[in-house]
C-alpha cells in the first residue's frame, strides 16, 4: 500500500465518507512540507477537494500541532479557518490534511484586521499553550507562565539565543546579548496584558481570503500571549494596509508602548531566521538589540 492509499483510508474514516485519490496536484510555495492540491469521488459521485501536507515521518508532531492549532483558532468565527481533517504517517511520510480552500491573495484589508481583533478577544487565564510547538521548523516552547515577562524570556528569547550560542555566535551576540536579556525588567515592568489567542506567525504568506472574501488563517505558531506580538509581526515583512490597521484599532486600539515593544517582539522572529537560514540576519538582530539596549 502506497502512502497516498493510507492518506485516502484516512480521510474516509475521519469524515465518514469513502474516499479515493483521483488527481493529485503539487502546490508551490511552501519552505518547509511538500504540498499537494488531492481530488476524488465519494460513493455518492460527489467531487471532494484536500489540501495535504507532507513531510518525512519524524515530523509527524509538528503536524499533529498544527492539527491541534486549527481547532483551536476555530474559536474565532470572523474569519475562516481551514479545517482540519486527520494527519498521520505512512511508510516514510508523514502527513496532514486539510480541507481545500481557493485563496484569493486580495480582498477587504479592512475586514482583516476587524476579525483579528475579535480573534484577539478570545482570552486564556495564563500566558502560553497546552502543547509546545514550531515557529517554521523551530521548537517553539509554550509553558504556561502567569506573568508576560518571564514568558517572553524564558520560551522566547532565551531559547533562540541558545540555539545561535550552540552554532557558534555567543561571542558574535554576547554581550549585547545579555545585556537585553537583562534589560527586560525595565522593558516590560509591571507589563502583563491579556493573554490572547495568538496566530503567532502571521507574515503576509499566512492570510488569504476565500471565495467568499472572508479573511483565512493558516500555517500558525499559536499560543497564548501579547496580541502586540501578531500585530508586531505583520510589520516586519511587510503585506499589510493602512485599512488592515485602522480597524484593528478601532476595535482594540493600541496603545504608545507598542512601537517599542514590537522591535522587541520583532526581534524573536529575526534570531529565529538566523537560527534557520544563517548569519545574513545576524547584523539585523545586532541593530535592534542596540536600539533596545
Amino acid at each position: 500500500m502506497t502512502y497516498w492509499q493510507s492518506i485516502s483510508e484516512q480521510i474516509s474514516h475521519s469524515t465518514g465518507k469513502s474516499f479515493q485519490i483521483t488527481q493529485k496536484t503539487p502546490v508551490s510555495g511552501g519552505d518547509i512540507n511538500s504540498a499537494y492540491q488531492i481530488s476524488g469521488f465519494n460513493r455518492q459521485g460527489e467531487l471532494l477537494h484536500y489540501f495535504v501536507k507532507l513531510n518525512s515521518a519524524d515530523l509527524e508532531t509538528m503536524f499533529q500541532v498544527e492539527y491541534d492549532s486549527l481547532n483551536e483558532l476555530s474559536q474565532n468565527k470572523m474569519m475562516r479557518i481551514p479545517k482540519a481533517v486527520c494527519y498521520g504517517v505512512s511508510k516514510d511520510q508523514s502527513y496532514l490534511v486539510l480541507e481545500y480552500i481557493s485563496m484569493n491573495f486580495k480582498g477587504d484589508s479592512k475586514a482583516m484586521g476587524s476579525a483579528l481583533a475579535q480573534m484577539h478577544k478570545i482570552i486564556a487565564s495564563q500566558y502560553g499553550w497546552q502543547h509546545n510547538n514550531f515557529i517554521g521548523s523551530t521548537p517553539q516552547n509554550n509553558h504556561n507562565h502567569t506573568d508576560w515577562l518571564s514568558f517572553w524570556r524564558d520560551e522566547r528569547m532565551i531559547p533562540q539565543f541558545k540555539m545561535l550560542y550552540d552554532k557558534g555566535y555567543q561571542s558574535y551576540l554576547s554581550p549585547l546579548s545579555e545585556q537585553l536579556l537583562s534589560r527586560l525588567d525595565s522593558l516590560l515592568k509591571n507589563y502583563n496584558p491579556p493573554a490572547s489567542l495568538l496566530h503567532g506567525d502571521l507574515w503576509s504568506g499566512n492570510y488569504a481570503y476565500d471565495e467568499n472574501l472572508k479573511p483565512v488563517i493558516f500555517d500558525p505558531a499559536i499560543y497564548y500571549g501579547d496580541r502586540e506580538t501578531d500585530l508586531a509581526m505583520t510589520e516586519l515583512f511587510g503585506g499589510f494596509d493602512a485599512g488592515f490597521y485602522s480597524a484593528y484599532n478601532e476595535v482594540l486600539p493600541l496603545d504608545e508602548g507598542y512601537k517599542m515593544r514590537k522591535t522587541l517582539y520583532n526581534l524573536y522572529h529575526i534570531l529565529n531566521h538566523a537560527n534557520l537560514f544563517g548569519t545574513s540576519y545576524l547584523n539585523q538582530a545586532i541593530n535592534m538589540m542596540e536600539r533596545l539596549c
